[in-house]
């Protein structure tokens, strides 16, 4: 029996799955340069903008800026969609706030 099923057995998750999702979600917090590559490579794919890229490593949206061009990505200019540059509007915005 897996340290997973013993905790569902044990009445503590529910299922395995909920045990690798808490599994995880504790991973990424104890290790912020894991979710910094997650964001990179959601970036990278095309399934983040630069302000959700920022939000999941827990940066600032320069920061990000940053740290894709210290990897040699070249950030993409303009967001595609309305929604993604509401979202980086606000994600400048509260950068500007944090900056004051």
């Amino acid at each position: 029996m897996t340290i997973a099923q013993e905790l569902v057995a044990a009445h503590l998750y529910g299922n395995e799955d909920e045990v690798v999702r808490d599994a995880l979600r504790h991973l990424l917090r104890a290790r912020p340069e894991l979710r910094i590559g997650l964001a990179l490579h959601r970036y990278q794919q095309g399934q983040l903008s630069l302000a959700k890229a920022a939000a999941l490593s827990g940066v600032s949206w320069p920061q990000m800026r940053e740290i894709l061009l210290e990897r040699g990505i070249t950030p993409a200019l303009g967001a595609e969609t309305e929604e993604e540059a509401a979202e980086e509007v606000r994600a400048l915005r509260a950068a500007l706030e944090y900056r004051s």
